[in-house]
């Protein structure tokens, strides 16, 4: 032990002095945790959530990648990346077949600015995909470490229960504070495993069940960025105060405030006029951006065939062929017919004028 602690310095790590791996472990069948430390001992100091450049010395020259550190600055001794390998990758590609305890690389950073150490709340909302997890697993393990669980619902989504990144380290602790409330959801499950979960993409009606304050909490999104767009739509439907809405990019981490993108998705203004031209039945119609083409139709003497009428069941399909909509569903329609121009006409608003084959 005392070995160990006079090998670490009195000063943190600076970006002028390589990281030498110093563990690889695996995480699932396509993803990893490379862990570093700094040769001189120096030790981490960082905000959860946070990220680091990496300099790899790939074949044809070398590439900066940029990963979310998934460990915690609670734990300052050593420093973890999580790296799942992704179609067409270069870096998480050779890191997963080549990098090895006792190599060494140059770094970035730590920078950013997504981290709810800069949002303090009493209710936290945390939602992920794939290896989106690991800001918040860093974020999480902060919460843990510092003795004051706060009120956290973990939302992950993965392809299957096998590729939830973490599952054991998040349910360790779960099991050991009442704060810390997990929801996965999968698209499929393992073969010859049972599964209990969530089963298929995260929906309004799902959110509701997994967190049924949801309003009231601070919310922190990592994940692809249809997956997020998603998550905004959703949230955005659901009359959330976007202004309680935190994301992180897997194409690009924000350094700084500067960086920050304004978000402009597309809301329905309810002061803003809109038309629905119905073109088999020949009518058309003075409406505003918040109706939906359903409550259009039927105001208007037309019958849309309709079941749930909340985006779930797929009876009130049909075709636009000219105009957009700002439609939110809980899984009604597949990708194929959004992109062949179907919409659902329960949850479909008109943003300025649209036709329908109706």
């Amino acid at each position: 032990m005392a070995t160990l602690i006079k090998a670490f310095g009195d000063k943190p790590w600076k970006d002028d002095e390589p990281l030498e791996c110093a563990m690889v472990v695996p995480e699932t069948s396509d993803t990893a945790t490379f862990t570093f430390r700094a040769p001189s001992g120096a030790w981490f100091d960082y905000q959860p959530g946070q990220f680091v450049t990496l300099d790899l010395p790939v074949p044809g020259g070398n590439v900066q990648r940029t990963y979310t550190i998934s460990s915690s600055p609670s734990r300052p001794l050593s420093i973890s990346v999580t790296v799942k390998a992704q179609p067409g990758s270069t870096g998480g590609r050779w890191m997963l077949d080549h990098l090895r305890p006792g190599m060494q690389l140059k770094a970035y950073g730590p920078a950013g600015i997504f981290s709810f150490v800069r949002h303090e709340a009493p209710k936290y909302l945390f939602i992920s995909a794939g290896s989106g997890v690991t800001p918040l697993m860093s974020m999480t393990t902060w919460a843990w470490d510092s003795g004051e669980m706060p009120d956290i619902v973990f939302v992950h989504a993965a392809r299957s229960p096998s590729d939830i990144i973490f599952r054991q380290r998040l349910e360790g602790m779960a099991d050991r504070v009442p704060g810390l409330q997990l929801r996965f959801t999968v698209e499929e499950g393992d073969p010859f495993r049972t599964w209990h979960g969530y089963q298929g993409r995260l929906n309004q009606i799902m959110l509701g069940l997994m967190a049924p304050d949801y309003l009231e909490r601070e919310v922190f999104c990592c994940g692809p960025e249809p997956f997020m767009q998603a998550v905004r739509d959703m949230l955005v439907a659901l009359g959330f105060d976007m202004e309680h809405y935190h994301q992180e990019s897997f194409g690009a981490p924000i350094r700084n405030e500067a960086e920050a993108p304004v978000i402009e998705d597309v809301v329905p203004d309810e002061d803003a006029r809109a038309e629905i031209t119905f073109a088999v039945s020949g009518v058309t119609a003075k409406c505003h951006e918040t109706d939906t083409v359903l409550a259009v139709a039927k105001a208007n003497g037309l019958n849309i065939p309709s079941g749930c009428t909340f985006g779930l069941c797929g009876t009130c399909k049909i075709r636009k062929t000219d105009g957009e909509v700002h439609m939110v569903h809980n899984g009604g329609i597949s990708d194929e017919d959004i992109e062949e121009g179907y919409i659902l006409a329960c949850c479909s608003h008109p943003i300025g004028a649209i036709s329908v084959e109706v």
